[in-house]
């Protein structure tokens, strides 16, 4: 159960990420590189849990002293889904992070989740990093205390589903991405995805100089992708 080196974030990774879209981050859920000290625990019952110590990256996310970012996680994995939790300590703002989240297994075609974010932000003021002067941490990445996320998978056959995720946050940031992905061969998949994007603090000057998440100057964006994927 112990893993040590160069990985995701278990602020992310233990949880699960946020649907299986292709820009599942219209709305942040968490930062992701990281060097870890983890230890994973299976009781083999359905019940799991994680504890991280984590340095984090880029000049928002380093640890800036000895003191590690903290993560803990547990689950409850059944045949219906799985109930899971997250709880992040940033050492370098002192700020904490977490997130609830539900799976359901509705029969053998339809799969959906909902995910809850919730953080403190009174300390991430740092007027030197653009970042940290919006109150987004390495682990609170999304705008003001809270956020959400939802969506699900829906397979028409084996080789061919539908996609779809929704999301938004304090800041009244919104973010729709939907994809089909079908399965030419085993191994050989192809995306084709169109996302939209909400930026809600467009008008506010002390905001990204007007520049939502995406890097568009617009307060709404829409884009799309065609992903050729061969995995080995």
């Amino acid at each position: 159960g112990l893993r040590v080196g160069k990985d995701e974030s278990a602020f992310d990774t233990f949880i699960g990420y946020a649907g299986n879209v292709i820009n599942d981050t219209i709305v942040p859920y968490g930062d992701f590189d990281t060097n870890v000290v983890q230890y994973y625990f299976d009781a083999g019952n359905g019940f799991s849990a994680v504890v991280s110590l984590e340095e984090g990256s880029g000049t928002v996310g380093t640890i800036d002293s000895y003191v590690p970012h903290v993560v803990g996680g547990v689950k409850w994995t059944q045949g219906w889904g799985a109930i899971s939790g997250v709880v992040a300590y940033d050492s370098n703002y002192e700020e904490v992070a977490g997130k609830v989240r539900l799976d359901v297994n509705v029969n053998d075609a339809i799969s959906l989740f909902a995910m809850f974010g919730y953080g403190s932000d009174n300390n991430l003021n740092d007027p030197a990093n653009v970042i940290s002067a919006h109150g987004r941490g390495f682990y609170k990445q999304w705008g003001g205390n809270w956020a959400w996320w939802a969506g699900g998978t829906y397979k028409f056959n084996e080789k061919t589903s539908f996609n779809l995720q929704v999301s938004g946050d304090d800041d009244k940031n919104y973010g729709v991405a939907a994809n089909v992905a079908y399965d030419i061969v085993k191994g050989f998949t192809v995306t084709a995805e169109v996302d939209y994007d909400h930026y809600g603090r467009f008008d506010d000057p002390a905001s990204f100089t007007n520049v939502n998440w995406t890097g568009a100057d617009k307060k709404n964006s829409v884009g799309g992708m065609l992903r050729f994927q061969r995995s080995f």
